[in-house]
């Protein structure tokens, strides 16, 4: 089977898994979606999204830092070909098929072979491949070629000519069925004593069976809190009835939908935030009257400014932390949000523009 059917039959399976401080790749079996711990940072909640379902938000259920493995709960996504787990042993050699998110870069793939099957690493066996992993893909499928999973992309070797490992399909089986025997939810398992404790019993993130520390029951328990400049945005678009979870790209980069409008708001390290949305094509004819309507509309403005790049007319606004209030920034917010939606409106009917054509997968 070749990498583009594979593909086609598992692409449905594959899931986007975003936190505040990056994002990565999952896969589902059965009723739970599997990623490395690393992905989910620690938090009880993060933010999912796959090929046939919009952001929501999902909850940690499991969280192994010993494995590096997570379960999250799936709620409301349904698939005609569920994937599977490898049953059969592997070997040096086998072709194997890596699918993720790399970068952003949504349902990516890369083939391989299996530079060798059981690779020690400290404690554990890992599955070492040649095919190219990176940043964004953790936590995704590494498949064979049946399309079955046989392990969980990991981790990489930096400044490596394509090292990756996985962690084998026998570790992802046997932490599954000695998760679902508990039949509970928000289960830590203790990296020392490895014990799968119910998170209401650890007190003061200590491991009720063996006294050492869990920072991982800390993690999740204070969540994510944003602070700052970034609290103080967050807090604005809440007023303005963004879902500030859904929304948030990182702990400085946000992004909502107004009508068919996506509206971006990042804040840099250099203090400068920029509000932007990209409202439309500039056709081949009608180029003079649009201009002309831009160029009043700036005289007009305060807050706000048209602006072209190549052929895509932005709206956007900027401003330095230093001087961002609650009182201005909620104007200036609400200016950008309301008229974003308004003037792809008005151009649309008036000169008859190019609809900017977004990313599906941002749905």
């Amino acid at each position: 089977m070749n990498a583009q059917i594979i593909l086609q039959n598992v692409v449905e399976s594959i899931i986007q898994i975003n936190t505040p401080h990056g994002s990565g790749s999952g896969f589902l079996i059965d009723s739970l979606i599997i990623t490395n711990s690393h992905v989910v940072s620690g938090l009880k909640e993060v933010v999912i999204s796959s090929k046939n379902s919009k952001r929501a938000r999902a909850c940690v259920i499991y969280d192994d830092p010993s494995l590096d493995l997570a379960f999250v709960k799936a709620e409301n996504i349904l698939v005609d070909k569920p994937l599977l787990l490898n049953t059969e042993p592997i070997n040096d050699g086998d072709s194997t098929i890596a699918v993720g998110h790399p970068y952003g870069l949504n349902y990516s793939v890369t083939e391989g072979i299996i530079s060798k099957a059981v690779r020690l690493q400290g404690e554990l066996e890992y599955i070492q491949i040649d095919a190219a992993i990176n940043p964004g893909n953790s936590g995704g499928p590494l498949l064979n070629s049946e399309g079955n999973v046989i392990g969980v992309n990991t981790f990489i070797i930096q400044n490596s000519n394509n090292l990756g490992f996985a962690l084998p399909y026998y570790y992802v089986r046997e932490t599954i069925e000695q998760f679902l025997k508990l039949k509970k939810e928000n289960i830590i398992r203790c990296s020392s004593c490895k014990n799968m404790v119910e998170e209401e019993l650890i007190k003061k993130d200590y491991c009720p069976k063996c006294g050492v520390k869990v920072s991982i029951a800390k993690s999740r328990r204070e969540g994510y809190r944003a602070s700052g400049t970034s609290a103080l945005i967050e807090e604005l678009l809440n007023e303005l009835s963004v879902d500030v979870d859904l929304s948030r790209r990182s702990i400085r980069s946000w992004r909502f939908k107004e009508d068919d409008v996506w509206v971006n708001i990042d804040y840099y390290d250099n203090g400068v935030i920029i509000g932007e949305s990209s409202l439309c094509y500039i056709p081949t004819d009608k180029i003079e009257q649009i201009y002309d309507f831009l160029l009043q509309k700036n005289s007009e403005f305060e807050y706000l400014q048209f602006s072209i790049n190549e052929n895509t007319i932005y709206l956007s606004f900027l401003v330095l932390d230093s001087s961002l209030t609650r009182e201005e920034g909620l104007i200036t917010f609400k200016r950008l949000k309301d008229r974003s939606k308004k003037y792809a409106n008005e151009l649309k009917e008036k000169y008859s523009v190019i609809a900017f054509v977004n990313d599906v997968d941002e749905e």
